[in-house]
């Protein structure tokens, strides 16, 4: 059987995208200034690590027994932030009541609770909604040309007493624009702040992710959201207290013989096909998760700067794909996502991994991975 994309299966409709589905495939189609090179010279691609990493599954985050009780049994990406009052907030993509995927009641995005602070404590105990997750924000799923439009979340961050949420809007991997919201009651409801086309940088703006650091700035890295294709990854800085105001995010880019803030912005990375990337400041560095799709598999990078250069930052092996039923450690069938649990130390590092191969699996996990290089 083959593999059915997320694209495909909101273009066509999830059910007839299952139902046409075969045996599974691995998804893929579903510093200082001066430190990177030179713009269009010779791309080193970065050495991958030693083989030191590891870890295992900690627990289904979602699923009928998890989530059912909220209307969302069917669900992914589980993005988590850190709320005001100490909780954890895990903010969800495409999310189904009923059967299966595609079942009934589509949402997009909703958001789960987790009352404890801990790593080792996140267990869903409630929704933004009560017991129907409710999505956060406006979205009518209407047909467009080329499938049906949804509102996928990105990041979900806070600023002192405010949570931030970054949605890319339209048929999914075809981003209309981007739009930002943010919140200041834990969540509970969000209000409209901006929006960004979504062919600025040549598309290489849509999806984003921010590191709030502690300098006064977030640190901002984007790319192209289609896996389809290959893009840059893009670096802007925005102060903290203008994170909301698109003309206030300030590139890092090459020009005139070196690197500046304020330049037009210059891929940090070499191209490649990004799934969900995560950018996070912590332990006093930087680490940076992604969907790696060539092969597939979830990585990263830590790095000192958000200017670091990282051409060359060793890229470390988390989680790799695997079948089903052949999963173990950190193999896992169709991994995607890859989000940075709050808490997490370089020791003790714990991230959100999606997966989805068929109508009854499509879920949310947390996994713990040891001997990350820092």
């Amino acid at each position: 059987m083959r593999q059915v994309s997320r694209r495909s299966a909101l273009r066509i409709g999830v059910g007839g995208a299952l139902a046409a589905a075969g045996a599974v495939a691995l998804p893929g189609t579903a510093g200082a200034a001066g430190v990177a090179p030179v713009p269009g010279s010779t791309e080193v691609t970065p050495p991958e690590a030693a083989a030191a990493v590891g870890g295992r599954k900690v627990r289904n985050l979602t699923g009928p027994e998890e989530t059912g009780a909220f209307a969302a049994p069917w669900t992914d990406l589980g993005i988590p932030a850190r709320c005001p009052d100490g909780s954890v907030l895990l903010v969800c993509g495409d999310s189904f009541a009923g059967s299966g995927v595609g079942a009934a009641d589509w949402r997009a995005p909703i958001a789960l609770r987790c009352p404890g602070g801990a790593p080792d404590a996140l267990l869903v105990t409630g929704s933004v909604g009560g017991a129907h997750a409710e999505q956060l924000v406006p979205e009518g799923h209407i047909p467009l040309p080329g499938g049906i439009s949804t509102a996928i979340p990105s990041d979900v961050f806070t600023i002192g007493d405010t949570m931030y949420l970054h949605l890319m809007r339209g048929v999914i991997h075809q981003t209309d624009h981007s739009d930002f919201w943010h919140s200041r009651d834990n969540g509970n409801t969000w209000e409209y702040l901006c929006k960004w086309p979504g062919n600025q940088h040549a598309g290489q703006f849509q999806q984003k992710t921010y590191a709030v650091a502690q300098d006064g700035y977030c640190y901002v890295l984007s790319t192209a959201f289609n896996r389809d294709t290959s893009s840059g990854l893009l670096l802007h800085r925005v102060p903290h207290a203008r994170v909301g105001e698109p003309a206030a995010y300030e590139p890092w880019g090459f020009a005139d013989g070196a690197w500046r803030w304020g330049n037009p912005p210059t891929t940090v990375a070499r191209q490649r096909r990004w799934g969900e990337i995560c950018f996070r400041a912590m332990g006093g560095k930087y680490a940076l998760t992604w969907l790696n799709l060539d092969p597939v598999s979830i990585r990263a990078q830590v790095f000192a700067l958000p200017t670091s250069n990282l051409y060359d930052t060793p890229e470390q092996t988390m989680v790799t794909a695997t079948a089903p039923g052949k999963e173990t450690g950190t193999a896992v069938a169709h991994p995607y996502g890859g989000f940075i649990v709050p808490g997490s130390t370089f020791a003790d590092f714990h991230i959100t991994v999606s997966q989805w191969y068929d109508a009854q699996n499509y879920r949310v996990m947390q996994y713990r991975i040891t001997g990350l290089a820092s």
